[in-house]
């Protein structure tokens, strides 16, 4: 079972997109979307990526944040 993850999903005027981050993976764990289904998503098959990628390099998963840490 994969853990649940956060994603922070904000407009951003700068790049004219939805900015997805994923904060357990770390500051460069971002992407995007020009509507917010597209950059949430994006950020499902960029959590599915990133977890696929960690277990095939026998890495331990990050552990997801308490929902209120997150905000």
């Amino acid at each position: 079972m994969t853990p649940h993850y956060s994603m922070l999903i904000h407009w951003s005027d700068e790049d004219e997109a939805f900015v997805v981050s994923l904060p357990e993976f770390g500051p460069y764990a971002k992407t995007h979307g020009a509507t917010y289904e597209d950059a949430a998503r994006n950020g499902q098959e960029a959590i599915d990526a990133l977890v696929a990628t960690y277990r095939e390099q026998g890495r331990p998963l990050p552990a997801p944040a308490a929902a209120d840490a997150v905000a």
